[in-house]
Protein backbone atom coordinates (compact mmCIF):
# COMPACT_ATOMS: atom_id res chain seq x y z
CA UNK A 1 0.00 0.00 0.00
CA UNK A 2 1.35 3.41 -0.98
CA UNK A 3 2.14 5.59 1.99
CA UNK A 4 0.18 8.78 2.45
CA UNK A 5 2.32 11.86 1.92
CA UNK A 6 2.24 15.58 2.54
CA UNK A 7 3.19 17.58 -0.55
CA UNK A 8 4.50 21.09 -1.04
CA UNK A 9 1.09 21.99 -2.41
CA UNK A 10 -0.53 20.89 0.86
CA UNK A 11 1.72 23.29 2.76
CA UNK A 12 1.08 26.06 0.25
CA UNK A 13 -2.66 25.62 0.80
CA UNK A 14 -2.39 26.32 4.53
CA UNK A 15 -4.15 29.66 5.16
CA UNK A 16 -1.66 32.53 4.98
CA UNK A 17 1.30 30.26 4.28
CA UNK A 18 4.48 31.60 2.68
CA UNK A 19 7.16 29.09 1.66
CA UNK A 20 10.90 29.69 1.68
CA UNK A 21 13.52 27.34 0.16
CA UNK A 22 10.86 25.28 -1.66
CA UNK A 23 13.49 23.49 -3.77
CA UNK A 24 14.79 21.79 -0.62
CA UNK A 25 11.43 20.16 0.11
CA UNK A 26 11.02 16.38 0.13
CA UNK A 27 7.58 14.77 0.37
CA UNK A 28 6.84 13.86 3.95
CA UNK A 29 5.07 10.83 5.42
CA UNK A 30 4.97 12.03 9.02
CA UNK A 31 4.35 15.14 11.10
CA UNK A 32 6.23 16.00 14.29
CA UNK A 33 5.97 18.48 17.14
CA UNK A 34 8.73 16.88 19.21
CA UNK A 35 12.36 16.77 18.09
CA UNK A 36 13.04 13.92 20.53
CA UNK A 37 11.06 11.57 18.29
CA UNK A 38 11.32 13.33 14.92
CA UNK A 39 11.91 11.18 11.83
CA UNK A 40 13.87 12.08 8.71
CA UNK A 41 11.77 13.77 6.01
CA UNK A 42 9.03 14.70 8.44
CA UNK A 43 7.42 18.13 8.81
CA UNK A 44 8.12 19.85 12.10
CA UNK A 45 5.51 22.21 13.53
CA UNK A 46 6.83 24.74 16.04
CA UNK A 47 3.93 24.88 18.50
CA UNK A 48 3.98 27.40 21.32
CA UNK A 49 2.37 26.50 24.65
CA UNK A 50 2.41 27.84 28.19
CA UNK A 51 5.53 25.90 29.15
CA UNK A 52 7.32 25.35 25.84
CA UNK A 53 8.02 26.92 22.48
CA UNK A 54 8.79 24.70 19.52
CA UNK A 55 10.63 27.57 17.85
CA UNK A 56 13.50 26.87 20.27
CA UNK A 57 14.05 23.52 18.54
CA UNK A 58 13.94 24.54 14.86
CA UNK A 59 17.69 24.11 14.31
CA UNK A 60 17.60 20.68 15.94
CA UNK A 61 14.67 19.64 13.72
CA UNK A 62 16.55 20.68 10.59
CA UNK A 63 19.71 18.91 11.76
CA UNK A 64 17.75 15.70 12.26
CA UNK A 65 16.51 15.73 8.66
CA UNK A 66 13.17 17.52 8.73
CA UNK A 67 11.90 18.17 5.23
CA UNK A 68 10.21 21.39 6.34
CA UNK A 69 9.61 23.44 9.46
CA UNK A 70 6.41 25.39 10.04
CA UNK A 71 6.86 28.55 12.11
CA UNK A 72 4.96 31.67 13.09
CA UNK A 73 5.72 34.38 10.52
CA UNK A 74 6.80 36.79 13.25
CA UNK A 75 9.79 34.52 13.94
CA UNK A 76 11.15 34.24 10.38
CA UNK A 77 14.11 36.58 10.99
CA UNK A 78 15.41 34.17 13.65
CA UNK A 79 15.92 31.31 11.19
CA UNK A 80 17.56 32.72 8.09
CA UNK A 81 20.34 30.11 8.29
CA UNK A 82 18.11 27.04 8.54
CA UNK A 83 18.89 24.56 5.75
CA UNK A 84 15.47 23.21 4.92
CA UNK A 85 12.12 24.41 3.64
CA UNK A 86 10.54 27.00 5.92
CA UNK A 87 6.78 27.60 5.97
CA UNK A 88 5.53 30.70 7.77
CA UNK A 89 1.94 30.93 8.96
CA UNK A 90 -0.03 33.25 11.23
CA UNK A 91 -0.57 30.59 13.92
CA UNK A 92 1.21 27.24 13.91
CA UNK A 93 -1.38 25.59 16.17
CA UNK A 94 -4.24 26.43 13.80
CA UNK A 95 -2.16 25.39 10.79
CA UNK A 96 -1.37 22.10 12.51
CA UNK A 97 -5.12 21.49 12.71
CA UNK A 98 -5.61 22.58 9.09
CA UNK A 99 -3.03 20.07 7.86
CA UNK A 100 -4.63 17.35 10.01
CA UNK A 101 -7.93 18.17 8.29
CA UNK A 102 -6.22 17.57 4.93
CA UNK A 103 -4.77 14.27 6.18
CA UNK A 104 -8.19 13.19 7.47
CA UNK A 105 -9.69 13.90 4.05
CA UNK A 106 -7.38 11.31 2.48
CA UNK A 107 -8.03 8.58 5.01
CA UNK A 108 -10.13 5.63 3.92
CA UNK A 109 -10.48 4.65 7.57
CA UNK A 110 -13.86 5.01 9.24
CA UNK A 111 -13.58 7.63 11.98
CA UNK A 112 -15.36 7.07 15.30
CA UNK A 113 -15.36 9.97 17.78
CA UNK A 114 -16.31 9.70 21.46
CA UNK A 115 -16.95 12.42 24.01
CA UNK A 116 -18.96 12.77 27.23
CA UNK A 117 -18.66 13.84 30.84
CA UNK A 118 -17.83 10.34 32.09
CA UNK A 119 -16.54 7.12 30.59
CA UNK A 120 -15.18 8.34 27.26
CA UNK A 121 -11.68 6.91 27.74
CA UNK A 122 -12.92 3.54 29.00
CA UNK A 123 -15.50 3.34 26.22
CA UNK A 124 -12.80 4.16 23.69
CA UNK A 125 -10.56 1.42 25.06
CA UNK A 126 -13.37 -1.14 25.13
CA UNK A 127 -14.38 -0.34 21.56
CA UNK A 128 -10.74 -0.51 20.48
CA UNK A 129 -10.47 -3.97 22.05
CA UNK A 130 -13.59 -5.23 20.26
CA UNK A 131 -12.80 -3.79 16.83
CA UNK A 132 -9.07 -4.43 17.16
CA UNK A 133 -9.69 -8.15 17.40
CA UNK A 134 -10.86 -8.23 13.77
CA UNK A 135 -9.64 -4.98 12.18
CA UNK A 136 -6.60 -2.74 12.07
CA UNK A 137 -7.20 0.34 14.19
CA UNK A 138 -5.54 3.52 15.33
CA UNK A 139 -6.74 5.27 18.48
CA UNK A 140 -6.19 8.13 20.89
CA UNK A 141 -3.29 7.39 23.21
CA UNK A 142 -2.76 8.83 26.69
CA UNK A 143 -4.66 12.10 27.10
CA UNK A 144 -4.32 13.31 23.51
CA UNK A 145 -7.93 14.47 23.23
CA UNK A 146 -7.62 18.26 22.84
CA UNK A 147 -6.89 20.71 20.00
CA UNK A 148 -3.32 19.40 19.82
CA UNK A 149 -3.93 15.74 20.66
CA UNK A 150 -6.75 15.13 18.17
CA UNK A 151 -4.67 16.25 15.16
CA UNK A 152 -1.73 14.24 16.54
CA UNK A 153 -3.91 11.12 16.63
CA UNK A 154 -5.24 11.75 13.13
CA UNK A 155 -1.67 11.96 11.82
CA UNK A 156 -0.98 8.58 13.45
CA UNK A 157 -3.49 6.90 11.10
CA UNK A 158 -3.01 5.89 7.49
CA UNK A 159 -4.85 3.80 4.96
CA UNK A 160 -3.68 0.56 6.52
CA UNK A 161 -6.18 1.25 9.32
CA UNK A 162 -9.81 0.23 9.01
CA UNK A 163 -10.88 2.42 11.94
CA UNK A 164 -9.60 5.54 13.66
CA UNK A 165 -11.08 5.84 17.16
CA UNK A 166 -10.83 9.33 18.62
CA UNK A 167 -11.52 10.65 22.08
CA UNK A 168 -12.59 14.30 22.18
CA UNK A 169 -12.18 16.24 25.41
CA UNK A 170 -13.04 19.80 26.36
CA UNK A 171 -13.08 22.34 29.14
CA UNK A 172 -13.91 25.49 27.16
CA UNK A 173 -16.68 26.36 24.72
CA UNK A 174 -15.74 25.75 21.09
CA UNK A 175 -13.17 22.99 21.58
CA UNK A 176 -15.42 20.12 20.48
CA UNK A 177 -16.66 22.09 17.48
CA UNK A 178 -13.04 22.70 16.45
CA UNK A 179 -11.77 19.12 16.88
CA UNK A 180 -14.94 17.69 15.32
CA UNK A 181 -14.45 19.85 12.24
CA UNK A 182 -10.99 18.29 11.85
CA UNK A 183 -12.08 14.71 12.65
CA UNK A 184 -15.18 14.67 10.38
CA UNK A 185 -16.57 11.58 12.17
CA UNK A 186 -18.53 8.82 10.46
CA UNK A 187 -19.83 7.59 13.83
CA UNK A 188 -20.14 9.70 16.98
CA UNK A 189 -20.87 8.94 20.65
CA UNK A 190 -21.74 11.13 23.60
CA UNK A 191 -21.59 8.91 26.68
CA UNK A 192 -23.55 11.29 28.94
CA UNK A 193 -23.95 14.88 30.12
CA UNK A 194 -22.74 15.56 33.66
CA UNK A 195 -21.31 18.26 35.89
CA UNK A 196 -17.87 18.39 34.31
CA UNK A 197 -15.70 21.47 33.70
CA UNK A 198 -18.37 23.79 35.09
CA UNK A 199 -15.73 26.44 35.76
CA UNK A 200 -15.94 27.32 32.07
CA UNK A 201 -19.05 25.47 30.79
CA UNK A 202 -21.23 26.92 33.61
CA UNK A 203 -23.90 24.19 33.95
CA UNK A 204 -25.19 21.00 32.36
CA UNK A 205 -26.87 22.92 29.56
CA UNK A 206 -23.49 24.44 28.78
CA UNK A 207 -21.87 21.02 28.88
CA UNK A 208 -24.56 19.71 26.50
CA UNK A 209 -24.11 22.61 24.10
CA UNK A 210 -20.39 21.93 23.95
CA UNK A 211 -20.67 18.13 23.59
CA UNK A 212 -23.47 18.26 21.01
CA UNK A 213 -21.12 20.02 18.62
CA UNK A 214 -19.81 16.50 17.90
CA UNK A 215 -23.26 15.32 16.83
CA UNK A 216 -23.75 18.44 14.73
CA UNK A 217 -20.51 17.87 12.82
CA UNK A 218 -21.33 14.18 12.30
CA UNK A 219 -24.87 14.91 11.19
CA UNK A 220 -23.63 17.40 8.59
CA UNK A 221 -21.78 14.60 6.81
CA UNK A 222 -24.73 12.19 7.21
CA UNK A 223 -22.90 10.15 9.80
CA UNK A 224 -24.54 8.16 12.58
CA UNK A 225 -24.85 9.35 16.17
CA UNK A 226 -25.19 7.12 19.24
CA UNK A 227 -27.46 8.74 21.80
CA UNK A 228 -27.88 7.86 25.47
CA UNK A 229 -31.67 7.64 25.78
CA UNK A 230 -31.42 7.60 29.58
CA UNK A 231 -29.74 10.99 29.73
CA UNK A 232 -32.59 13.54 30.13
CA UNK A 233 -30.82 16.28 28.16
CA UNK A 234 -29.70 14.04 25.30
CA UNK A 235 -33.06 12.26 25.08
CA UNK A 236 -34.71 15.53 24.06
CA UNK A 237 -32.31 15.76 21.11
CA UNK A 238 -33.15 12.37 19.63
CA UNK A 239 -35.26 13.86 16.82
CA UNK A 240 -32.64 16.48 15.90
CA UNK A 241 -30.41 14.19 13.86
CA UNK A 242 -30.94 12.17 10.70
CA UNK A 243 -29.25 8.90 11.70
CA UNK A 244 -29.72 8.19 15.40
CA UNK A 245 -29.07 4.93 17.26
CA UNK A 246 -30.18 5.04 20.88
CA UNK A 247 -28.68 2.96 23.67
CA UNK A 248 -29.56 2.39 27.31
CA UNK A 249 -31.22 0.05 29.76
CA UNK A 250 -34.58 1.45 28.71
CA UNK A 251 -37.13 -0.65 26.80
CA UNK A 252 -37.30 2.04 24.12
CA UNK A 253 -33.58 1.92 23.32
CA UNK A 254 -32.48 0.62 19.92
CA UNK A 255 -29.62 -1.16 21.68
CA UNK A 256 -30.90 -2.32 25.08
CA UNK A 257 -28.78 -3.58 27.93
CA UNK A 258 -29.79 -5.73 30.87
CA UNK A 259 -27.52 -6.18 33.89
CA UNK A 260 -27.21 -9.35 35.91
CA UNK A 261 -25.11 -10.23 38.95
CA UNK A 262 -23.38 -13.56 39.22
CA UNK A 263 -23.54 -15.25 42.61
CA UNK A 264 -20.03 -16.56 42.08
CA UNK A 265 -18.33 -13.36 40.89
CA UNK A 266 -18.14 -9.67 41.71
CA UNK A 267 -17.92 -8.96 37.99
CA UNK A 268 -21.08 -8.03 36.05
CA UNK A 269 -22.89 -10.06 33.43
CA UNK A 270 -24.68 -8.16 30.66
CA UNK A 271 -27.24 -9.07 28.05
CA UNK A 272 -27.57 -6.76 25.04
CA UNK A 273 -30.29 -6.84 22.41
CA UNK A 274 -30.51 -5.04 19.08
CA UNK A 275 -33.45 -6.37 17.13
CA UNK A 276 -32.82 -10.09 16.83
CA UNK A 277 -29.16 -9.77 17.72
CA UNK A 278 -28.29 -10.82 21.28
CA UNK A 279 -24.99 -10.52 23.14
CA UNK A 280 -24.37 -12.24 26.48
CA UNK A 281 -21.10 -11.68 28.28
CA UNK A 282 -19.45 -11.58 31.66
CA UNK A 283 -17.23 -8.50 31.70
CA UNK A 284 -13.61 -8.68 32.89
CA UNK A 285 -13.99 -5.31 34.65
CA UNK A 286 -15.86 -4.08 37.70
CA UNK A 287 -18.65 -1.60 38.33
CA UNK A 288 -21.98 -0.50 36.85
CA UNK A 289 -20.27 2.41 35.13
CA UNK A 290 -18.20 -0.07 33.12
CA UNK A 291 -21.37 -1.97 32.19
CA UNK A 292 -22.69 1.25 30.66
CA UNK A 293 -19.40 1.82 28.87
CA UNK A 294 -19.48 -1.69 27.42
CA UNK A 295 -23.06 -1.24 26.22
CA UNK A 296 -21.93 1.79 24.20
CA UNK A 297 -18.89 -0.01 22.82
CA UNK A 298 -21.03 -2.99 21.81
CA UNK A 299 -23.61 -0.72 20.15
CA UNK A 300 -20.92 0.88 17.98
CA UNK A 301 -19.26 -2.47 17.26
CA UNK A 302 -22.58 -3.92 16.05
CA UNK A 303 -23.05 -0.95 13.74
CA UNK A 304 -19.49 -1.44 12.50
CA UNK A 305 -20.47 -4.95 11.38
CA UNK A 306 -19.29 -7.22 14.17
CA UNK A 307 -21.58 -10.12 14.96
CA UNK A 308 -22.78 -10.86 18.51
CA UNK A 309 -20.53 -13.92 18.51
CA UNK A 310 -17.49 -11.85 17.51
CA UNK A 311 -18.20 -9.31 20.23
CA UNK A 312 -18.63 -12.01 22.86
CA UNK A 313 -15.36 -13.65 21.80
CA UNK A 314 -13.53 -10.29 21.89
CA UNK A 315 -14.64 -9.44 25.44
CA UNK A 316 -11.53 -11.21 26.72
CA UNK A 317 -9.45 -8.50 25.02
CA UNK A 318 -10.85 -5.83 27.36
CA UNK A 319 -8.48 -4.73 30.10
CA UNK A 320 -9.06 -2.29 32.98
CA UNK A 321 -7.98 1.24 32.11
CA UNK A 322 -5.22 2.55 34.36
CA UNK A 323 -6.44 4.41 37.47
CA UNK A 324 -10.09 3.96 36.50
CA UNK A 325 -11.94 1.73 38.95
CA UNK A 326 -8.98 -0.62 39.22
CA UNK A 327 -9.56 -3.30 41.85
CA UNK A 328 -6.60 -4.87 43.59
CA UNK A 329 -6.64 -7.36 46.44
CA UNK A 330 -3.93 -6.26 48.87
CA UNK A 331 -3.02 -8.20 52.02
CA UNK A 332 -6.16 -8.13 54.11
CA UNK A 333 -8.22 -5.60 52.13
CA UNK A 334 -9.58 -4.62 48.71
CA UNK A 335 -8.13 -1.47 47.11
CA UNK A 336 -10.13 0.50 44.50
CA UNK A 337 -7.89 2.87 42.55
CA UNK A 338 -10.07 5.46 40.77
CA UNK A 339 -7.54 8.27 40.85
CA UNK A 340 -7.41 9.32 37.20
CA UNK A 341 -9.95 12.12 37.63
CA UNK A 342 -13.13 13.08 39.44
CA UNK A 343 -16.39 14.94 39.01
CA UNK A 344 -19.68 14.64 40.93
CA UNK A 345 -21.09 11.84 38.76
CA UNK A 346 -17.97 9.70 38.84
CA UNK A 347 -17.75 10.20 42.62
CA UNK A 348 -21.31 8.93 43.05
CA UNK A 349 -20.58 5.93 40.83
CA UNK A 350 -17.47 5.09 42.85
CA UNK A 351 -19.36 5.28 46.16
CA UNK A 352 -22.07 3.01 44.77
CA UNK A 353 -19.42 0.57 43.57
CA UNK A 354 -17.68 0.06 46.91
CA UNK A 355 -21.10 -0.09 48.56
CA UNK A 356 -21.98 -2.99 46.23
CA UNK A 357 -19.48 -5.23 48.01
CA UNK A 358 -22.39 -6.73 49.87
CA UNK A 359 -20.51 -8.35 52.70
CA UNK A 360 -19.53 -7.10 56.15
CA UNK A 361 -16.34 -5.38 55.04
CA UNK A 362 -15.80 -1.80 56.17
CA UNK A 363 -16.32 0.70 53.33
CA UNK A 364 -13.64 3.43 53.36
CA UNK A 365 -13.22 6.43 51.03
CA UNK A 366 -10.02 8.51 50.77
CA UNK A 367 -11.03 11.58 48.78
CA UNK A 368 -9.35 14.61 47.20
CA UNK A 369 -10.85 17.75 45.68
CA UNK A 370 -12.85 17.80 42.45
CA UNK A 371 -11.49 20.57 40.19
CA UNK A 372 -12.94 22.81 37.45
CA UNK A 373 -16.39 23.18 39.02
CA UNK A 374 -16.22 26.96 39.23
CA UNK A 375 -18.83 28.67 41.40
CA UNK A 376 -20.54 25.31 41.97
CA UNK A 377 -17.47 23.76 43.56
CA UNK A 378 -18.52 24.20 47.19
CA UNK A 379 -22.10 23.13 46.50
CA UNK A 380 -20.94 20.05 44.57
CA UNK A 381 -18.67 18.94 47.39
CA UNK A 382 -21.35 19.45 50.03
CA UNK A 383 -23.71 17.31 47.93
CA UNK A 384 -21.31 14.36 48.24
CA UNK A 385 -22.29 14.03 51.91
CA UNK A 386 -25.74 12.82 50.88
CA UNK A 387 -24.27 10.22 48.55
CA UNK A 388 -21.78 8.98 51.14
CA UNK A 389 -24.61 8.46 53.61
CA UNK A 390 -26.89 6.91 50.98
CA UNK A 391 -24.24 4.34 50.08
CA UNK A 392 -23.49 3.57 53.74
CA UNK A 393 -19.81 4.42 53.57
CA UNK A 394 -18.31 3.75 57.01
CA UNK A 395 -15.20 5.94 57.02
CA UNK A 396 -14.18 9.00 54.99
CA UNK A 397 -10.74 10.64 54.96
CA UNK A 398 -10.33 13.86 52.97
CA UNK A 399 -7.67 16.25 51.71
CA UNK A 400 -7.99 19.53 49.84
CA UNK A 401 -9.62 22.92 50.40
CA UNK A 402 -12.98 21.85 48.95
CA UNK A 403 -13.07 18.46 50.63
CA UNK A 404 -13.13 20.33 53.94
CA UNK A 405 -16.85 20.94 53.20
CA UNK A 406 -17.41 17.19 52.96
CA UNK A 407 -15.71 16.60 56.27
CA UNK A 408 -17.68 19.37 57.95
CA UNK A 409 -20.92 17.96 56.51
CA UNK A 410 -20.18 14.54 57.97
CA UNK A 411 -19.85 15.87 61.51
CA UNK A 412 -22.58 14.43 63.73
CA UNK A 413 -23.26 11.50 61.39
CA UNK A 414 -22.42 7.84 61.97
CA UNK A 415 -19.62 8.08 59.40
CA UNK A 416 -16.13 8.23 60.90
CA UNK A 417 -14.29 11.05 59.18
CA UNK A 418 -11.10 13.11 59.37
CA UNK A 419 -9.80 15.98 57.22
CA UNK A 420 -6.05 16.34 56.65
CA UNK A 421 -4.40 19.72 56.19
CA UNK A 422 -1.44 18.37 54.23
CA UNK A 423 -0.28 15.33 52.30
CA UNK A 424 2.37 14.20 54.78
CA UNK A 425 -0.18 13.86 57.59
CA UNK A 426 -2.51 11.78 55.39
CA UNK A 427 0.44 9.63 54.29
CA UNK A 428 1.40 8.94 57.91
CA UNK A 429 -2.22 8.17 58.78
CA UNK A 430 -2.45 5.60 55.98
CA UNK A 431 0.90 4.07 56.93
CA UNK A 432 -0.13 3.66 60.56
CA UNK A 433 -3.73 2.53 60.02
CA UNK A 434 -5.02 -1.00 59.65
CA UNK A 435 -7.45 -1.71 56.84
CA UNK A 436 -8.13 -5.41 57.35
CA UNK A 437 -11.48 -6.66 56.08
CA UNK A 438 -12.26 -3.40 54.27
CA UNK A 439 -12.81 -1.96 50.81
CA UNK A 440 -10.76 1.23 50.33
CA UNK A 441 -11.59 3.70 47.56
CA UNK A 442 -9.05 6.39 46.59
CA UNK A 443 -10.37 9.13 44.31
CA UNK A 444 -9.84 12.78 43.39
CA UNK A 445 -9.11 15.05 40.45
CA UNK A 446 -5.91 14.61 38.45
CA UNK A 447 -4.18 17.56 40.07
CA UNK A 448 -4.61 16.04 43.54
CA UNK A 449 -2.19 13.20 42.66
CA UNK A 450 -4.17 10.70 44.70
CA UNK A 451 -2.19 7.83 43.16
CA UNK A 452 0.57 8.63 45.65
CA UNK A 453 -1.71 7.42 48.44
CA UNK A 454 -2.51 4.30 46.42
CA UNK A 455 1.19 3.41 46.39
CA UNK A 456 1.32 3.57 50.18
CA UNK A 457 -1.74 1.34 50.44
CA UNK A 458 -0.30 -1.15 47.95
CA UNK A 459 2.86 -1.42 50.06
CA UNK A 460 1.02 -2.25 53.27
CA UNK A 461 1.54 -5.71 54.69
CA UNK A 462 -1.82 -5.74 56.47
Amino acid sequence: MTKMKITLEDLFNLPGAVIYNPDDFRKATSISTDTRTIKKDSIFFALKGNKFDGHNFINEAAAKGASAVVINKSRLKDFDKVNCTIVTVRNTILSYGDLARTWRGRLRSKVIAITGSNGKTTTKEMLSALLGRYHTISKTLANNNNHIGVPLTIFSADNSHDYLILELGTNHFGEIAYTSSIASPDLAVITNIGDSHLEFLVDRNGVAKEKLALFNATDQRNGKVFLNIEDPILRKKASSYKNVITFGFNENADVKGELFRSKNSDKPFIKIKKGRKVIKAELPVYGNSNVKNFLIAAAVALEAGLTPEQITDAVSEIKPVDKRLNVKFVNGFTLVNDTYNANPESMKSAFAFISSFGDHRTKIAILGDMFELGEKGIEAHKALVRDLKKNKIDEVYTIGKLMRYVSDGLEGTKIINKHFQNRSKLCKFIENSKFENSVVLVKGSRGMKMEEFVKILEAKKV
